[in-house]
């Protein structure tokens, strides 16, 4: 097994891969941890799923469809982030709409668009084994502005995610660091779709952080141990699905979600261990 395993990591789609599943855990450690704090899954999902209706729209304008996810994750994410904060109506009827509209857009797009889309489905489903270098530099730069972001305003952030009254009371403009957040989400989502692709980016963006929230209390040990997690899942998952020819992302969140379950099966003992932590 160790020897095909090296054989494996000769191929330079593999190295990429894993680099790939680097990155990505990076992010999903950071970001998932407030994601999960914040408790606004359904907003990422949100976010998630919008981004469809840039990469329609890339790919009808001739553009790199990274381009186009990149915008839409951000509009979405900032307009989300709004309607969450300001609108008096049902918050979670209204990103949900917004949700379906995003995908609606992308897939019109996609009809109006000549011509056979050939990488459609890895945006969809995740491709991490045809991450191509360009993509890896992205990723790199995204998780440079994530990390930069989050070490600058760090506390804000932290205030906000667990007690926004108290936030405001010490003057920390809750509304901005919100929007701040809900755009970090946006970064994060584009590089996971590479990976794991739209439909599954809440899973992997919000189980290694629920998974560290069982067994620690202080947020950075949650970040490190998610950002651990993600990398062991990631790996896990793409070697798994590389040997047993399936499908790398599905691969990655059934290893992620079977790690998750045990855990909430094991939940008296793991309670016992946060106590010590």
């Amino acid at each position: 097994m160790f020897q095909a395993i090296l054989e494996a990591l000769q191929y330079q789609f593999m190295q990429n891969a894993l680099l790939a599943g680097l990155l990505v855990s990076i992010a999903c450690g950071i970001i998932g941890t407030f994601v999960v704090v914040k408790r606004i899954v359904f907003i990422s999902g949100g976010v998630a799923h919008a981004a469809y209706g840039g990469i329609g729209l890339a790919y009808f304008l001739g553009l790199n469809p990274v381009f186009g996810a990149v915008s839409f994750s951000l509009l979405s994410a900032f307009a989300m982030g709004f309607v969450q904060r300001k609108t008096r109506e049902r918050a979670d009827s209204i990103i949900g709409v917004m949700w379906a509209i995003g995908m609606a857009v992308g897939i019109l797009f996609l009809d109006l668009t000549p011509g056979y889309k050939a990488d459609l489905m890895s945006y969809l489903f995740g491709s991490i084994l045809a991450v191509p270098a360009s993509d890896l530099i992205v990723m790199l730069v995204m998780n440079l502005v994530i990390v930069v972001l989050v070490y600058l305003f760090f506390k804000e952030l932290l205030a906000v995610s667990f007690d926004e009254q108290f936030a405001t009371v010490e003057n920390v403009p809750v509304d901005w660091i919100y929007m701040l957040l809900m755009g970090l989400i946006g970064f994060s989502v584009v590089m996971l779709m590479r990976v794991v692709g739209l439909i599954m980016v809440i899973a992997l963006l919000t189980i290694p952080a629920s998974i560290s929230a069982m067994l620690f209390k202080d947020i950075k040990k949650i970040m490190v141990a998610a950002t651990v997690l993600g990398i062991v899942f990631s790996t896990a998952g793409l070697f798994l699905s590389y040997f047993l020819n399936l499908t790398s992302g599905a691969t990655i969140i059934l290893v992620a979600g079977s790690v998750y379950v045990l855990m909430m099966i094991g939940q008296p003992l793991v309670k016992k261990m946060r106590v010590r932590n």
